[in-house]
């Protein structure tokens, strides 16, 4: 039996790397410090240096108002298209890719607004009205695709990048208090992938991608607890524990949910028989991959094949 195969190949995913405050220069589209408080809008266009496998310590709200292909949010990788809306959590990686690109590129692909947990929460402490952004803000940590927004989203992102003191701050705080309100969405990425402040947090991060790096570019290679914990220099019990600290999962859970996005990405983007695509992701009989899809997506891959194709098309590059 063959499968088919996609005309346009995606860039293999990388160890996401740390933006930190000094590389955001305003040439490549970031207001200047003196510009902004808590607030920070950026804009910019595909293809960009801005445009990585990447993570930072603030939230960032994205909306892609041009091209479509492929976003990897922590663990999840999906389909994109203008009107895309993504609330991203401190420390989760992220990246868009477009395939469809013009041949002078795409300008004005990308709105971005980006702030800070801190100032929020200590606010929230004090002020009872916050409490809903808060719960927001937690859901973030896993990635989080609004629906029906964009125009919505679009005028938010105006309105905020042309106000500046107190009013900016209010109008960011209504564009938070829709998103709060929103019941059309999903969270995206099944492992909360944020880890520590400082050196260590660094370290743990980097621990913790190269484990999903290792899953995710050899999915349908055996990998077992034992042998990662091993290369760690750990025990097999202080693995789990690390393990599940980091990601909010236990290792095979996060092994079967990571391989169940993949086989969400191959449902989406090719014509491959459920089967081949069973083994293509790591699982080693279409029974239990059956089941662990029912579990992880609440239906069958068939069904998610077809809901699919009605919110996004075939998803096949021509």
């Amino acid at each position: 039996m063959t499968t088919s195969t996609r005309k346009r190949s995606i860039p293999r995913q990388r160890q996401p790397e740390l933006e930190r405050d000094f590389t955001r220069s305003p040439s490549l589209g970031y207001e200047t410090p003196e510009e902004t408080g808590l607030v920070r809008c950026l804009a910019h266009g595909f293809p960009s240096p801005l445009v990585r496998w990447h993570f930072h310590e603030d939230y960032e709200l994205h909306l892609i108002t041009e091209t479509s292909g492929k976003a990897f949010i922590g663990d999840w990788i999906g389909p994109f298209q203008p009107g895309h809306l993504v609330l991203c959590g401190p420390r989760l990686p992220h990246n868009w890719i477009s395939l469809d690109v013009p041949e002078g590129g795409a300008a004005g692909r990308d709105r971005v607004i980006q702030f800070r947990h801190e100032p929020i929460e200590h606010a929230a402490a004090q002020i009872p009205e916050l409490r809903e952004v808060m719960q927001l803000l937690e859901r973030a940590r896993h990635g989080i695709e609004f629906f029906g927004m964009s125009q919505q989203a679009q005028s938010h992102w105006d309105s905020i990048k042309a106000a500046r003191g107190v009013r900016r701050l209010g109008l960011f705080l209504d564009f938070m208090a829709d998103l709060a309100q929103c019941t059309d969405y999903r969270l995206l990425s099944s492992v909360q992938m944020q880890g520590a402040q400082g050196a260590d947090g660094d370290a743990q991060v980097d621990q913790i991608n190269g484990i999903v790096n290792r899953i995710t570019n050899n999915m349908a290679d055996p990998i077992s607890m034992s042998d990662v914990a091993a290369e760690l220099g750990m025990s097999e019990s202080r693995f789990s524990r690390f393990f599940r600290r980091s990601t909010g999962n236990s290792f095979t859970d996060f092994v079967n949910r990571v391989r169940i996005n993949s086989a969400c990405h191959l449902l989406m983007q090719t014509d491959h028989y459920v089967t081949d695509i069973c083994y293509q992701v790591g699982f080693n009989n279409v029974a239990n991959f059956n089941r662990r899809f029912l579990e992880i997506k609440g239906m069958t891959p068939s069904e998610f094949r077809k809901q699919a194709d009605t919110r996004f098309g075939s998803g096949i590059p021509s």
